[in-house]
């Protein structure tokens, strides 16, 4: 049914059960359905007054209004292996060890903000908390971190491009999280426009 791009992570037979429309046959539909409920998400996003994100509370919260309307699972933390991510028994543990530097880095101005939500969309979505989803999570949530805690402009992650479909700027994309998965920020910096 599903064609994943470079970079994406596969679903299980049990995670693909939890998808709420089983109409849904291809890449385009379900890409489609999933657009609307994060629109959705997004909307809810603008509207939360709360300035306390980072928690666990929230990282779920964020996954379940982007993609709650599409998957029974969307909020919670997956429970299998994956071409990515940390293993499942310690994604609560890593995530409140994230959020905590974070918190840190914010209080104590450790980074600029530009630097501080690109490091922590990486750290992120090297966690790689649930099933699917994770880079727009990530992204939307470093997002949250500079409107809502540096009341400053989101990142332009896409760049004129979908970074849901195989291009160029995908590309870039993933070689840059590669990188610094390796321990080289520099091309995802870039990416984000990091001033170095």
């Amino acid at each position: 049914m599903i064609d994943y791009p470079e970079g994406a992570t596969p679903l299980d037979l049990d995670e693909l059960a939890g998808l709420k429309f089983s109409h849904i046959t291809t890449r385009g539909e379900l890409d489609h359905l999933e657009q609307a409920n994060i629109q959705n998400g997004l909307r809810w996003l603008a509207r939360l007054k709360n300035r306390d994100i980072l928690n666990d509370q929230f990282a779920r919260k964020l996954h379940l209004q982007l993609f709650g309307e599409v998957w029974s699972w969307a909020g919670q933390y997956r429970l299998t292996e994956k071409n990515i991510g940390v293993d499942p028994l310690y994604i609560s543990v890593k995530l409140r060890e994230l959020l905590d530097n974070v918190q840190y880095w914010v209080d104590q101005d450790t980074f600029n903000p530009k630097e501080t939500a690109t490091r922590f969309h990486h750290q992120l979505v090297y966690i790689h908390p649930f099933p699917n989803g994770n880079g727009r999570h990530a992204r939307f949530y470093a997002d949250a971190l500079l409107e809502k805690l540096y009341s400053v402009d989101r990142i332009d992650w896409s760049g004129g491009y979908d970074l849901q479909q195989m291009n160029e700027r995908r590309q870039q994309y993933i070689h840059a999280l590669r990188a610094a998965d390796a321990g080289d920020y520099t091309s995802l910096f870039e990416f984000t426009g990091v001033d170095q």
